[in-house]
């Protein structure tokens, strides 16, 4: 079971390598010291830019574009999938996520022969399931695991239409233009579940009408049963299962009372839409960036800047707002190393795919360039992994 947990484990820091990476001598991306960036790329309906910063002594954010086919069919369907994962607690759940959700999701895709919200929804929870046989597998070693989670927001562009299926606190937000004025609008697509809101609040309030402590203000911060701030994620089995939430898992993460069905679900908010010549392009990116920039300043940043880098520019503007509400400057931020760089911000995944509409509008046969990228490099490398 150990060997397992360890190549689970080191899946998550080995540098890209190339069977995640188009040709070319940066195509998997470059490191330039806990920012790893690859500036452009081209997806089958148009480029993208992608970028991510650590934060964390472990980077628990994962993340990854694929496109090309959608499913083990050669008949199709064809187009893009993106994925950005933010973990909490650890990175096994964002990494796991990373090396299953997409294969589970052309799994599903190949037996319906397209693409659908049905297809999502069963790619998710293919995914939960398999991640608690590992915490089921791990738990007499390392029941900690039980802890761990991630938050998992999903795009998939096919056939002209944009899926979007969200558990968590990421977004994603659209660039869309306006005809009339020529300014370029942020919409917001994905829905989020973090208690900080209140109408998510209220909502599980009411599933849990007899549970007066579901919700808990602490540290001026609402949390899930005062432990998380989200309500929906994969992993965290311990909020899920009450046989994870007992000895010996850590006191602060147990309940005093045992619970009957599960506080959190892994149930995605999935919209469906179709995709108009007017949609310029789409940032997805984990809440590390919104934190700092609202949708509107994010959108204004990639239309004011080359795609070649946009999203590294996101990134640069986010940590330069976290600079300046500890009034500090941006150059003494970024000499600060990883775990201490916590304090000031999170992890931080962007990626930003633009949309030809040219290529949008084609059916989902369009086969367009083959991709599999997933950020990261270097700065997921860790000593501590080392079997012993």
């Amino acid at each position: 079971m150990l060997v397992t947990l360890m190549n689970l484990l080191r899946a998550c820091w080995r540098p890209s390598s190339n069977r995640h990476a188009r040709t070319g001598s940066d195509a998997a991306g470059r490191q330039d010291g806990l920012l790893w960036y690859k500036d452009t790329g081209q997806h089958v309906n148009g480029e993208f830019s992608m970028a991510v910063v650590q934060a964390n002594n472990l980077l628990e954010d994962q993340c990854q574009i694929e496109s090309g086919p959608l499913s083990f069919l050669d008949s199709g369907p064809y187009g893009t999938f993106v994925g950005v994962y933010d973990g909490h607690g650890g990175p096994e759940t964002a990494c796991y996520i990373n090396d299953h959700l997409f294969q589970n999701l052309k799994r599903f895709a190949s037996e319906q022969n397209s693409m659908s919200a049905d297809v999502l929804k069963k790619a998710y929870e293919a995914t939960e399931d398999g991640f608690f046989s590992v915490v089921t597998k791990q738990w007499p070693i390392k029941p900690q695991i039980a802890a761990v989670g991630s938050c998992c927001l999903v795009g998939v562009i096919c056939g002209g239409m944009l899926y979007v299926a969200n558990v968590g606190d990421s977004r994603v937000v659209l660039g869309r233009h306006v005809k009339a004025t020529g300014e370029v609008l942020a919409v917001q697509l994905s829905a989020e579940h973090n208690v900080s809101i209140e109408s998510v609040r209220k909502e599980l309030q009411s599933m849990h009408p007899d549970d007066r402590h579901i919700v808990v203000l602490k540290h001026n911060v609402w949390r899930v049963k005062g432990l998380i701030q989200v309500c929906r994620s994969i992993g965290d089995a311990y909020l899920k299962k009450q046989e994870f939430n007992r000895e010996p898992l850590y006191a602060k993460f147990r309940l005093r009372e045992p619970f009957h069905k599960p506080i959190l679900s892994s149930e995605p908010s999935i919209s469906v839409q179709p995709l108009q010549p007017h949609d310029q392009f789409l940032i997805f990116a984990s809440d590390g960036l919104w934190e700092h920039l609202t949708n509107q300043e994010a959108v204004d940043i990639v239309c004011s800047s080359p795609r070649n880098g946009c999203a590294r520019k996101l990134i640069r503007a986010a940590l330069q707002a976290a600079a300046k509400k500890r009034e500090m400057r941006y150059s003494d931020l970024k000499k600060i190393d990883r775990g201490v760089r916590r304090h000031f911000h999170d992890d931080i995944t962007v990626i930003v795919v633009f949309l030809d509409s040219s290529l949008v509008s084609r059916a989902s046969t369009n086969r367009g360039p083959a991709l599999s990228l997933r950020g990261g490099g270097a700065s997921m490398r860790s000593n501590t992994l080392t079997p012993t």
